[in-house]
């Protein structure tokens, strides 16, 4: 399986803009810039796109890690917050909101940080991940 999304970018890095577009389409043309990136200027910026795929990576894993356990998940609810500093992404910090009827503590922490460790998003990350998970 292959994915793609096209980055333009015309300018200076400062004062440059650009847009990006997936092969779904759901980004189409969409906006970029040095204030969406480091400032609050419209449009998206790497980095929340980063913390959308890991927190929909993880919640996809952990379906599959629980689906394995027997257990389907009634919700998982995650926010991922990345963090840059010094030109280098130093943490990706997942909080996860989970319903899962009729599972223990034990299999549900288990299957949590198994998810952390082997989705293919984490897999890929060169950083700190943390995970903060409740069960409803």
């Amino acid at each position: 399986m292959k994915r793609i999304a096209t980055a333009v970018w015309t300018g200076s890095g400062k004062d440059g803009k650009g847009h990006l577009t997936s092969q779904s389409g759901i980004l189409n043309k969409t906006q970029y810039s040095y204030h969406s990136r480091f400032e609050e200027g419209p449009g998206t910026n790497p980095e929340e796109l980063i913390a959308a795929a890991h927190a929909g990576c993880f919640n996809m894993k952990l379906s599959f890690v629980l689906g394995n356990s027997g257990f389907t998940p009634e919700s998982l609810e995650t926010t991922c917050t990345i963090t840059l500093g010094d030109g280098v992404i130093t943490s990706s910090e997942l909080v996860l909101k989970a319903n899962v009827p009729g599972i223990s503590k034990e299999v549900f922490e288990k299957s949590i940080e198994d998810a952390k460790a082997n989705c293919p998003i984490s897999r890929l990350y060169n950083t700190t991940i943390t995970l903060d998970a409740s069960l409803a």
